[in-house]
């Protein structure tokens, strides 16, 4: 993923007296106390959506402070860096629901999104569970499966990129854990503000829905290394070394839903499209391979990231070069050789994935891999065009297996006094 931008934390206005008892802090305390921090961060220091809680009496830590906003361009969740605890849920509308239900639980909804990601409690029955935290960089993301449209009489609406994905040969999908009608990706870098994300979310969805399937995920901490560098996965390969880039010239074209001139309706603009693939990693095969046998699957080394053909991570990987035998030094089935854009007609994804790790089964093999999560502005372009190359000869294919699925359209983000989805359910 891109490099992360890590702050400072903020600093007091006035620091306490020794003699002075601290106040009771609470949750409200904590967030309530005017400031004048400035600090602004994002992705690769330059993704908008990031700014710093307000300084109060007694300052939070940087982690706690940091903040998403809930009022911007595209929803929050999608170029922000990666977070160190994520919640992926999906719904089914209640038998009897409609458009009238799903209007009025997006509300719900995007006010509880909103209060939370700014460090508040929930707007009502709040559990405590996060009390003391900051914001923590939570995010909320909200998204419509292809099943909701017919649900609340929308089919009109629904987008053709939201057809369902094609069959790939690797796929041993399970039905109950993939799809939904709705969907919700809980994001933040303190696992218990996370779970109080999930919980009033879960409760928020009253009687009009029900959960169809939920997932769990983490990340490495933002500011565990000592300076920003791209996550590994369980497989220990970095991942998400070439991602696309705000700060790229084609970005927004690449990733969003232009606000005009798409053959998308006109409540998709500046969303973006979903995909979402719980994949298992075979770790103990994987790990029975010498760390030579692991690079040559990848394609990159696995110590920094740098292609095999040299350099360091963000070098050009040298698709011809060739060792002493003539043989290539980036194997035709390596995983980043055929991933590459330039080898996919210039499709291109944000990657912004989770590992999972669900127990040990009674073999001692661990349920553990990848939730893997990209966005782009056409899934057709993007995900199946580099899956179906992947499905013809990935090297890695032997060790991983993709056993649910998911594609959700994402619409932008809701302006002020709006809701998210308010122009598809009210327009």
């Amino acid at each position: 993923m891109p490099d992360q931008t890590i702050p400072q934390a903020p600093t007091p206005e006035k620091p306490l007296s020794p003699e002075a008892p601290a106040p009771a802090l609470t949750r409200r305390r904590l967030l309530g106390t005017a400031g004048a921090t400035g600090l602004v961060l994002g992705v690769a220091g330059g993704a908008a959506g990031y700014t710093a809680a307000p300084a109060q009496a007694t300052p939070l830590s940087t982690i706690g402070s940091e903040r998403a906003m809930f009022h911007v361009k595209h929803q929050p969740g999608i170029t922000q860096g990666l977070q160190a605890r994520g919640h992926l849920i999906a719904f089914d509308l209640a038998a009897g629901a409609g458009r009238k239900e799903a209007a009025a639980l997006l509300r719900r909804w995007s006010e509880t999104a909103r209060r939370l990601m700014a460090g508040e409690a929930a707007p009502h029955d709040d559990t405590d569970v996060a009390r003391d935290a900051g914001p923590s960089s939570l995010t909320i993301t909200f998204g419509f499966g292809h099943s909701f449209f017919a649900r609340t009489g929308l089919e009109k609406q629904r987008p053709v990129a939201l057809d369902p994905l094609p069959d790939f040969s690797s796929d041993q999908l399970d039905k109950s854990r993939s799809n939904g009608d709705l969907w919700v990706q809980i994001g933040a870098n303190d696992a218990l503000v996370a779970f109080h994300a999930l919980r009033a979310i879960q409760k928020d969805a009253g009687s009009a829905a029900r959960v169809r399937w939920q997932m769990n995920g983490f990340n490495r901490t933002p500011g565990a290394t000592a300076h920003p560098m791209t996550a590994r996965n369980l497989m220990g390969q970095m991942d998400g070394t070439r991602n696309p880039k705000p700060t790229d010239a084609d970005f927004e074209k690449r990733i969003f839903v232009p606000a005009s001139g798409s053959n998308d309706p006109a409540w998709m603009a500046n969303g973006s499209y979903a995909v979402v693939r719980r994949i298992r990693m075979l770790l103990d095969d994987w790990e029975k391979l010498s760390v030579k046998a692991q690079e040559q699957v990848i394609g990159r080394r696995k110590s920094d990231g740098a292609p095999l053909s040299g350099g360091t991570e963000t070098t050009e990987m040298d698709l011809e070069k060739t060792d002493a035998k003539g043989d290539l030094v980036v194997p035709l089935n390596a995983h980043a050789r055929i991933t590459r854009p330039d080898q996919n007609g210039g499709a291109a994804m944000l990657r912004r994935p989770f590992s999972y790790h669900d127990g040990i089964d009674a073999d001692g093999v661990p349920d553990a891999g990848l939730l893997f999560i990209c966005w782009q502005a056409d899934p057709l372009r993007g995900f199946v065009t580099v899956q179906r190359k992947l499905d013809r000869g990935d090297a890695l294919s032997k060790y991983i297996r993709h056993e649910a699925s998911g594609l959700f359209a994402v619409p932008g983000g809701a302006a002020e006094g709006e809701y998210v989805g308010q122009r598809l359910l009210e327009g």
